[in-house]
């Protein structure tokens, strides 16, 4: 693509999000999501005063115009950016998959967002640690959690668990199987002023995590399940293609009335075969969908910047990025 279409394709992505860009400039959001604005290989994030560049392009070599364009252009219409990393998705080195700084100084190390510090560790991995498209549901997470007991399953960089904690969660228990995730999670935690308890930070599989919390009798009020697309273990296989049986291993840590969270970002699942699945396993009388959390419009593009379509047609939802709240009810 030439870099003049990308400019324009940049103003314009530019101009409906300007109420994005706080003062401070603390907080993070897509910038361009060019999968969905009209330019496939490219796609921006800001975290802070740092720009992250994600080089989509196969070969990479064929996105670098646009990654130049880009810099330019944020040269001159964001010129409080003091840092720029570039991820190369198809590149065969992982370092420049994980990213490379190519202008500037050290990255920023966290961003605040509705209130809430999140610790970064930007090149720590393909994606930057924070995943911005469930921002929505973090803030559902601090707005709904007061008193709450919480297990967030697949923890990560623990997101939905230091969101939980900033609105007032009572306890929240964070499974990951890396425990350099996990540490993120406790910097978070740090950032914030919230009390530490290390027995919370759980290192384990989740097959055997979850095996446990069952022998235990433990109850959650709230439990997040976001999975990887697929990963597999000597424990066992995650795969989105396959979400029930993960909600159904959940489904007993869930307290009467509790809330069990469902997030799946299955690129080929449609929503109407996701929603499928949901109302199978609500079937029963047991599980309700109580409510579908959208994906912010700086992902999914504005009315006035969108020009790509969706691989599958996520609809109900409107994002493959597919977020559902089930509320559930125990068999007396």
């Amino acid at each position: 693509m030439n870099k003049t279409t990308v400019s324009v394709l940049l103003a314009s992505a530019l101009d409906a999000r300007t109420d994005l860009i706080d003062e401070q400039h603390e907080s993070a959001f897509r910038l361009f999501s060019g999968f969905y604005e009209g330019c496939p290989d490219l796609v921006l994030d800001v975290y802070a005063r740092t720009l992250v560049i994600h080089n989509y392009a196969n070969p990479p070599e064929s996105g670098l115009s646009s990654v130049e364009a880009a810099r330019n252009f944020l040269r001159s219409n964001l010129p409080w950016l003091r840092a720029t990393i570039l991820k190369t998705r198809h590149a065969p080195d992982q370092g420049q998959r994980r990213g490379q700084i190519i202008e500037g100084d050290a990255p920023d190390r966290k961003i605040r967002e509705h209130g809430v510090w999140y610790s970064l560790d930007l090149m720590m991995n393909r994606d930057a640690s924070l995943y911005l498209d469930t921002r929505n549901l973090r803030k559902w997470a601090f707005d709904n959690l007061a008193g709450a007991t919480v297990l967030n399953a697949f923890a990560y960089t623990g997101s939905y668990g230091v969101a939980a904690t900033g609105g007032g969660a009572k306890r929240v228990v964070h499974l990951d199987l890396s425990r350099k995730f996990l540490n993120v999670a406790k910097t978070s935690y740090t950032l914030n002023g919230f009390s530490i308890n290390k027995k919370d930070f759980v290192t384990t599989d989740f097959f055997p995590g979850v095996a446990r919390l069952k022998r235990s009798g433990t109850l959650f009020d709230c439990v997040f399940l976001d999975p990887p697309f697929f990963s597999t273990t000597d424990k066992g296989t995650v795969d989105l293609s396959d979400s029930m049986r993960l909600i159904n291993k959940l489904r007993p840590l869930v307290a009467d009335g509790g809330w069990l969270v469902a997030v799946n970002n299955a690129l080929f699942l449609s929503g109407r075969e996701y929603m499928s699945m949901l109302d199978e396993l609500c079937a029963d009388g047991y599980l309700q969908v109580e409510h579908l959390v959208p994906v912010p419009q700086d992902f999914t593009g504005y009315p006035e910047t969108r020009v790509g379509k969706f691989v599958s047609d996520p609809s109900p939802f409107n994002h493959p990025t597919k977020i559902a709240i089930l509320k559930v009810r125990r068999k007396k």
